[in-house]
């Protein structure tokens, strides 16, 4: 099973320096790959391969002598990574690959092979750099696969190394209606489980909206090019860093949580890019950011051998009595509570939602709703 780990990198001064020529290069190298595809598309009206673009880029470094400076195995990752994004554009519409910008917030590099991770000493050795010092904070055990070095946009360093541990994935385990949990996703609570349990919406961009709005408007009124301007851009890059880093802590801990106490887990698929359409709601969805806490459900339950079921986006969970099934098609969004005219239960909006996707869920799987 492939892992990956991340780890922080305290580069020296010189080390930097040559970090910052790998990214250069690599970028320079992607932008000229994916040139030469357009190029050779548009005259031959077909495809030029990874393989003779690495064959290439031997007469290219003759043209740029500095391209010699750094790993040539970084280079042709590159070329690799380009195969990989028409690859996605081709089969899941993903948009067409983009030039890489020296803008973008993250920079990074491939390390494919010929590096060495040393527990004891909290050193990884890596072709050109040399021995970088690391905060390696767990260790493990496998074959290690192509690394990858980058550099935030507030200066930091990390390394994420992707491992195979030789290890089959678990066996997803049995579960019943009774080791299910439904879990309904929200902006008032950011989630509500089907045994009623609420889970407080920490709101951790809207709490540091204030500061952010001071923060770019220091950076608005700095002379475009200054290092006032340079060291106000990473005030800011430093608090959306924070805010992200507080709603990545968040996610793991409930995530995880979640996943340990129960067998099955059992989810609404939401169309969120078309939800953060609407303006009213874009920035309270964004900061929930649904889509990431389902990802990391999902892969820690693969770890874990659980199972995540997924019921339709178009299910009226919502607008169901679990109890006697009754359809309200008049609620709106604004009525958080509401009385059902058959059985007389009163039902929390969400609550009830929860407990409809546990059961829809479960009835696609043929298993008895307790």
């Amino acid at each position: 099973m492939l892992k990956a780990f991340k780890f922080r990198l305290y580069p020296t001064a010189e080390q930097k320096t040559l970090i910052e020529k790998h990214i250069g290069s690599c970028r320079f190298v992607y932008n000229w790959a994916l040139a030469e595809k357009i190029k050779t598309y548009e005259q031959t009206n077909h495809s030029i391969s990874q393989f003779d673009l690495n064959k290439k880029i031997t007469t290219l470094k003759e043209e740029k002598t500095w391209l010699t400076e750094v790993n040539s195995q970084s280079l042709q990752g590159m070329t690799r990574n380009l195969e990989y994004a028409f690859t996605k554009f081709f089969r899941e519409k993903t948009g067409f690959p983009n030039f890489k910008s020296k803008k973008t917030p993250i920079q990074s590099f491939p390390i494919p092979q010929h590096y060495t991770v040393d527990f004891d000493a909290n050193i990884i050795k890596i072709p050109k750099i040399g021995k970088v010092k690391a905060v390696i904070h767990r260790k493990f055990e496998g074959i290690l696969k192509v690394a990858t070095l980058s550099k935030s946009c507030t200066g930091k360093y990390f390394i994420s190394i992707l491992v195979e541990d030789n290890k089959e994935a678990p066996i997803k385990q049995e579960f019943t209606a009774a080791t299910t949990i439904g879990i309904d996703v929200g902006i008032k609570d950011f989630a509500v489980l089907s045994n009623g349990e609420k889970i407080e919406n920490l709101k951790y961009l809207k709490k540091s909206f204030q500061t952010l709005k001071v923060l770019h408007k220091q950076v608005s009124r700095k002379v475009k090019g200054s290092n006032r301007r340079r060291k106000a851009i990473i005030r800011l890059a430093k608090l959306y860093e924070k805010v992200t880093s507080q709603r990545n802590d968040f996610q793991n801990k409930l995530s995880f949580k979640l996943i340990s106490e129960n067998q099955a887990i059992s989810l609404e698929n939401l169309n969120v890019k078309g939800m953060v359409k609407n303006h009213c709601l874009a920035q309270s969805i964004s900061d929930a950011s649904w889509s990431s806490f389902v990802t990391k459900i999902e892969y820690k339950a693969q770890w874990l051998g659980k199972t995540v079921l997924r019921i339709g986006r178009f299910e009226p969970s919502s607008k169901i009595c679990n109890n006697c099934g009754f359809y309200k098609t008049d609620l709106t969004l604004k009525i958080r509570e509401w009385c059902c005219p058959v059985c007389g239960t009163n039902h929390d909006r969400d609550v009830n939602a929860a407990i409809n996707i546990r059961k829809f869920a479960l009835q696609s799987q043929n298993l008895v709703v307790i």
